[in-house]
């Protein structure tokens, strides 16, 4: 749950129906040759088999407005030469108030980060600089878009084998190996139920709403191996399934294949979201109001979002 803060208020999201599930699986990257002692020894690289799933917050499901937004969640999937590339958004409702469709907003923030990379306008050790490049696209057309949103984007460099990572609020990701989280990335709040986000305000409004740098965005670096498991997630899923819980599904993903990875992401999703609605059970945002001198009982409600993507050697399928 994210907060817009205008004159002293909080405002809660709001939600558009949607539900959608599609596999993404990234384009090829050519194999490296690099020397060793007198000969060469035959590098094969890694890529991401990834699938999205999301349910909006509305229990009803009905058409999305576009392919990858649940509710005021957005995401994207991309890949060019060097990297496959995933991001979530997620938006803040309270917009809705001032009569702005908080969909917006991140849809176009992750249609941005998507074309940069496709471009090749991005370097996959710095998400950080496409979440920046997006933004400031944004705020160069603030008088045709308005609103806010949490991002994290993650990269994988196929040849260095390494995962980066940049995330401004409370969405975020992890890394299962052998059924354990190995890493993770660390939720930024100013205060409970209010993350750090982007935006772009009317001037009415400059100094009122909470504006925080993507430079200050936490970014990481992560060596990752041949079937490591990669969760991204609005807070949706964070905010409803405990670390246990996210595991018992991950540990049912016995291979690299596609239809895997979506059934799944879509049993996360599926879980998330009925837990959300269940007003007798304990969820992990409950247990962090208590944590933080709050009354909350039962599950939130919320979009869900969730990228999965199972780390895999070798050439992508064309």
């Amino acid at each position: 749950m994210q907060s817009l803060v205008v004159y002293g208020r909080l405002l809660a999201r709001a939600v558009v129906s949607g539900l959608n599930s599609e596999v993404a699986v990234s384009q090829s990257s050519q194999p490296s040759w690099t020397p060793s002692c007198s000969q060469c020894t035959y590098s094969r690289p890694l890529h991401l088999v990834t699938a999205i799933a999301g349910l909006s917050k509305s229990r009803a499901l009905v058409p999305v407005k576009s392919k990858w937004s649940f509710g005021d969640d957005s995401c994207f999937s991309a890949s060019q030469k060097l990297a496959d590339v995933v991001g979530v958004a997620d938006g803040v409702g309270g917009w809705r108030e001032y009569g702005i469709d908080p969909s917006l907003f991140p849809r176009s923030l992750m249609d941005t980060c998507e074309r940069l990379v496709q471009r090749g306008h991005f370097s996959p050790s710095s998400p950080k600089d496409v979440i920046c490049q997006s933004y400031q696209e944004l705020l160069d057309n603030k008088t045709h878009l308005l609103g806010s949103s949490t991002v994290c984007v993650v990269a994988l460099h196929r040849e260095e084998k390494k995962l980066y990572s940049a995330n401004l609020g409370d969405s975020g990701f992890m890394v299962i190996r052998s059924g354990e989280v190995v890493h993770r990335s660390e939720e930024q709040q100013h205060y409970f139920n209010t993350p750090f986000q982007l935006s772009v305000a009317p001037p009415v409004l400059q100094g009122s709403v909470l504006n925080d740098s993507p430079q200050v965005a936490d970014s990481t670096m992560f060596d990752v191996l041949d079937g490591d498991v990669i969760l991204l997630g609005t807070d949706g899923l964070f905010d409803n399934l405990s670390d246990d819980m996210i595991l018992h599904h991950i540990r049912r993903l016995k291979d690299h294949k596609s239809e895997s990875v979506q059934n799944v992401a879509n049993g996360l999703v599926k879980d998330a979201h009925r837990k959300g609605f269940d007003p007798d059970y304990n969820s992990p945002f409950a247990q962090h109001a208590a944590d933080n001198g709050f009354h909350f009982e039962g599950g939130k409600p919320d979009d869900v979002t969730v990228i999965l993507s199972k780390v895999t050697e070798g050439q992508p399928p064309t």
